[in-house]
């Protein structure tokens, strides 16, 4: 169980890597290698949210052993963090399938809020993951 959390934030980070590697090869046009990336980032996101629920099955819910205005800050962080995954999954869902079905223009306006929000989450999950795990307080 103690190497799940360098998994999720390993998971995590490749996720933001695909996100924008996707958002790059739309804006260039190539379309086919974006719909790679981007199947390639829900299937990691997956397994992420997958490891994740084992991980607190099991362990529960970790304290954060900082004090004063870092335990704000990452109280903040988590809090947004919590409130944004919670949301992404529909809307990545939404997305996915409006593109799978080949509703590009609809793929397209809801894509515009998806993937900055989906980047925020597996960002700041990186960051949680760092801030709760590898600093020293």
């Amino acid at each position: 169980m103690s190497t799940l959390p360098h998994l999720n934030a390993l998971l995590n980070a490749t996720s933001a890597c695909l996100l924008a590697l996707g958002w790059w090869l739309v804006r260039n046009g190539r379309r086919d290698a974006h719909r790679v990336a981007m199947l390639a980032a829900v299937g990691t996101s997956g397994l992420f949210l997958v490891s994740y629920l084992v991980y607190h099955f099991h362990v529960g819910s970790v304290r954060f052993p900082g004090h004063g205005a870092v335990r704000v800050v990452y109280l903040a962080i988590l809090v947004s963090h919590t409130v944004l995954a919670a949301a992404i999954v529909p809307l990545v869902l939404a997305t996915l399938t409006r593109a799978l079905r080949g509703r590009y223009k609809a793929h397209r306006s809801l894509a515009r809020y998806t993937l900055p929000l989906w980047l925020w989450v597996s960002v700041s999950g990186v960051v949680v993951y760092w801030m709760l795990y590898r600093v020293r307080y």
